[in-house]
């Protein structure tokens, strides 16, 4: 085995970003020549950087401090130092996100030898410090090949379980059948591949014994029978769970999309404004002797001394009744410092202000000064053009085998990020641009109310029941308990969400954005009835004003015309038009498809989920739509 300074050398390179939605902590990320494993952060170096700072995003740290632990005070961006171009030996080559090889099976490319990275027989070099591509395991005793020792690739396969746990697969005791190869205590194996990408096409085979046994007794109903139980490992975290796990392990090829889903939390860097304004400052100066106030009439004189005299700027009855409620909040049997936090009206409260706030480094928005166009005011009661966003993100946790559920968070096992309880979590920051667009209330209003009973509405409703049964039955303990509308978004949400993939397709198609760059965040809700459309990503790809030049409202006025129109019709037509998630489809989209509706899942923040074009233009004539005067 080569040195282990050798394996502190860069092996690749990845986005910020990367960390937060592929590659993140517990991710496998395949390699040119071998796979490696992201390590939790108990091994994250921060001491070599001489000069780095924590992202700041007060509403977000106390979002994740309330989901893991009040012990989590910092929001790290990936430790990263200047230089590397100029220097690829030097200090900044050794800081980065620290990672393992795994799987720790090797496979000889020549003879197909299989065996642990630990046995003796695997090389490794990587001189080549600008082309950390090259790195590669190589058979150092390989006898087919004496010129170049062959490259060894990750053994394909391994054992993942909805607990989030992680482990090699069990070659030995699965070719012996549970046993011990009864020639020699570690005997070397051989993986013979008769082609194909496919599991059943490989054979396994003990060179001492002559044992043989195809993969394919471990895939499926077989694998039930033939796989040992779960160990309970984590090996970014190189631990074992102390109270063991009851999933099944099943078994995954190198590269499955579904052995890593993050779970990430997300907010706009916003200025608080309004009721958040005030309630943040209560809580300022709460332990400043606020507290102490229990009286209108002591809150009067309270004010006038300088350390409450900020909150002057609101009307006193306004002040006291923020103090009561934080007091009311605090004396709950559930303390408010671990409550869900709200993440999402203050960014709505402060895209409605008006007039807008003054502007930030991180946030600006402006209106046009005639307002909403003419021809646009039957659909949007504002629009907002956001010429300065600065989104953050953070990584609170991980799961295998099934995506976690935003609404449901506490149903499904998240993995953890560290050992302990950890005091930081990853996080990364974008900027960009964007357009909010806010629907009126009388008209959304008015417009449920007609639909509330309607035979598509409930066709939506009962399939997200199916949907919510099929996913959790499995782990559901008391039926009389488990609400299966829970998470329902409702269909003045599937309306919003609706239009705002049919104005991200039309910003693709028209103006040369990629989709992939765009995001999207609706807020519905009682009172609510708006999108918002923008760019967050590590490049520069629309964030210098492109976006939002869209809102200036000749360019907005024919947008919506195109995308309403497009609305109407669709390639798949009839079968898309007519499409409902009727018994025992659990689908949740209805007139809706790849053709019309579907953008990349990076962009939508429902996994292309709660669609049906019916449900803004006029495509059944059974069903009114939001927008019925539309071209």
């Amino acid at each position: 085995m080569a040195s282990t300074t050798q394996h502190r050398r860069r092996v690749g390179s990845a986005r910020p970003s990367h960390l937060m939605f592929t590659s993140g902590i517990g991710a496998l990320v395949d390699l040119p020549n071998f796979a490696v494993l992201v390590r939790g952060t108990d091994d994250w170096r921060y001491d070599t950087l001489p000069d780095w700072n924590p992202l700041s995003e007060p509403r977000l740290l106390q979002a994740v401090s309330n989901r893991l632990s009040s012990e989590v005070t910092q929001l790290r961006p990936a430790p990263w130092l200047d230089g590397l171009d100029q220097d690829p030996r030097g200090p900044a080559a050794r800081v980065g996100v620290p990672t393992i090889p795994f799987p720790q099976w090797l496979r000889c490319t020549a003879c197909h030898q299989l065996a642990p990275l630990d046995f003796g027989i695997w090389g490794f070099e990587n001189d080549l410090p600008r082309k950390p591509d090259k790195a590669r395991f190589f058979h150092d005793t390989c006898r087919y090949k004496k010129s170049k020792k062959p490259l060894a690739v990750a053994a394909r396969f391994v054992l993942a379980c909805t607990n989030g746990h992680l482990d090699d697969f069990p070659y030995l005791p699965f070719v012996h059948k549970g046993g011990a190869c009864p020639e020699v205590d570690h005997p070397l194996l051989q993986m013979a591949d008769y082609g194909g990408n496919q599991g059943p096409a490989v054979t396994l085979r003990c060179l001492a014994c002559k044992t043989e046994r195809p993969i394919s007794d471990a895939m499926g109903w077989r694998g039930k029978q033939n796989l040992p139980l779960c160990r309970g490992r984590h090996p970014h975290l190189e631990t074992f769970d102390p109270n063991g796990c009851d999933a099944e392990p099943k078994v995954l090829i190198l590269g499955a999309s579904n052995q890593w889903f993050p779970e990430v939390l997300s907010a706009l860097a916003v200025p608080p404004t309004g009721a958040s304004a005030l309630r943040a400052k209560v809580e300022q100066v709460w332990e400043d002797g606020l507290a102490e106030v229990k009286t209108f009439e002591v809150l009067q004189f309270a004010v006038t001394q300088p350390k409450f005299a900020p909150l002057k700027e609101w009307p006193l009855e306004e002040v006291w009744q923020a103090i009561e409620a934080h007091r009311a909040s605090l004396a709950e049997a559930q303390p408010a410092a671990t409550a869900p936090v709200d993440l999402r009206t203050p960014e709505w409260e402060i895209f409605s202000a008006t007039p807008a706030p003054e502007p930030t480094e991180d946030f600006a928005l402006r209106r046009d000064p005639d307002g909403v166009p003419p021809a646009l005011s039957d659909m949007f009661a504002d629009v907002v053009q956001a010429e300065r966003l600065r989104e953050v993100r953070a990584l609170v946790g991980f799961t295998r085998l099934e995506a976690p559920d935003p609404d449901d968070p506490d149903t499904g096992k998240s993995a953890p990020l560290a050992r302990d309880q950890p005091a930081w979590v990853p996080a990364s920051e974008v900027r960009g641009e964007g357009i909010f667009l806010r629907v009126p209330e009388d008209l959304i209003t008015e417009w449920e109310e007609k639909i509330a009973t309607s035979a598509v509405v409930s066709e939506h409703r009962e399939a997200f029941k199916r949907f919510r049964y099929n996913r959790y039955s499995g782990r559901i303990q008391n039926f009389d308990e488990f609400d299966p509308l829970r998470g329902w978004p409702g269909p003045r949400y599937i309306a919003l969400h609706t239009l705002s993939h049919l104005l991200i397709r039309t910003v693709a198609l028209e103006c040369g954005y990629n989709s992939a760059s765009l995001s999207e965040q609706i807020y519905s809700g009682e009172g609510r009835a708006g999108i918002l459309i923008y760019t967050a990503v590590p490049d520069a790809e629309g964030t210098l004003g492109g976006l939002v030049s869209l809102a200036e409202p000749d360019s907005l006025e024919r947008l919506v015309r195109r995308a309403m129109a497009d609305a109407r019709r669709c390639s798949s037509d009839p079968l898309c038009a007519e499409r409902l998630p009727r018994s025992p489809s659990d689908l949740l989209h209805g007139a809706a498809c790849h053709v019309c509706l579907f953008v990349s899942e990076t962009t939508c923040e429902r996994g292309n989920r709660f669609l049906d074009r019916r449900f803004v233009v006029p495509v059944d004539d059974t069903f009114p739509p939001l927008f019925t005067d539309r071209p």
